[in-house]
Order: C-alpha cells, then structure tokens, then sequence
C-alpha cells in the first residue's frame, strides 16, 4: 500500500502528515510520501516550524525533500490525501481517468468533525502548526488502523 499526503508547497502540511503516518504504520507494508500542487520549494527541507512541531511529538522530518505532484503520482499511489479543497481540486484536474479520481481524499473526510480542511499554518503563528499537527494526527490514527487491519 502507497499512501501520498499532498498540500500547497510540500513545506508544512503534507510533510506533517508524511511523518505522523510514517510514524504509525509498518514501514514494510506501508509506503508513506508527500508532494505540493505548486513547485515553490521544490528540493527545499520542510519549514523549519513543521520540523519543530513534529520534532516536540517525536517524529523527525527534518530529511524530507519537497516534491511537486505529478501525474505519475496516480499510477504509484493507491491513497492520496489533499490536506485542502485547493489542492483537491488540483490534484483532480491531473485526473486522466475515473480511477485516478477515486484515489483523491480530502484528508479531514475520515473525522466525523466540522473541519473539511487542515488549515495553512504558514502564516500563523507558533499554535497553528500545533493545531494543524493535532488535526493531522487524528485523521492519521484512523488511517493507520484501517491500513494496518487489510
């Protein structure tokens, strides 16, 4: 299983959800990557913010690379999730098929909460990427179970 975590510019969001996944799952069963709709920090390490808060949890994502998505994304993932309506949406537009389509969730769509959207911290302050990090690590203790039960 191949699971892709996907936001704007792969420096807050995705990576977040890349190493909290990472951090749940068999690592031998389980392929966990992100990449960002828009190529802005393309070969960049993640901000330095996302770094600190997975660190304060744990996890390091310090070695992570920024990647954009591309089309060939759909041909080696069986999940992606778009941390928000903007890069669903892209991430939908790439679709060449119906099959590519129906791998593309939003993220928070396995909560039962009001949130639809994990919310860009990059302007934020400290909290925000704490709040994000907590809104991420829900929707990935429902993933992970379900993926580590198949």
């Amino acid at each position: 299983m191949k699971v892709l975590m996907v936001c704007l510019g792969n420096i807050c969001r995705s990576p977040l959800a890349e190493g909290i996944l990472k951090s749940k799952v068999d690592a031998t069963n389980i392929y966990v990557d992100s990449a960002g709709t828009a190529g802005y920090h393309v070969g960049n390490a993640p901000d330095p913010r996302s770094i600190k808060v997975a660190h304060e949890h744990g996890i390091d994502i310090s070695s992570q690379v920024c990647r954009k998505f591309t089309v060939s994304d759909f041909d080696t993932f069986d999940l992606i999730y778009a941390m928000d309506k903007s890069n669903y949406g892209n991430i939908i537009h790439l679709a060449r098929r119906k099959e590519d389509a129906e791998k593309v969730k939003l993220l928070l769509s396995e909560l039962n909460t009001q949130y639809i959207e994990v919310p860009d911290p990059y302007y934020d302050a400290e909290d925000g990427f704490e709040n994000v990090f907590q809104m991420i690590d829900k929707a990935c203790n429902i993933i992970a179970a379900r993926l580590e039960s198949k």
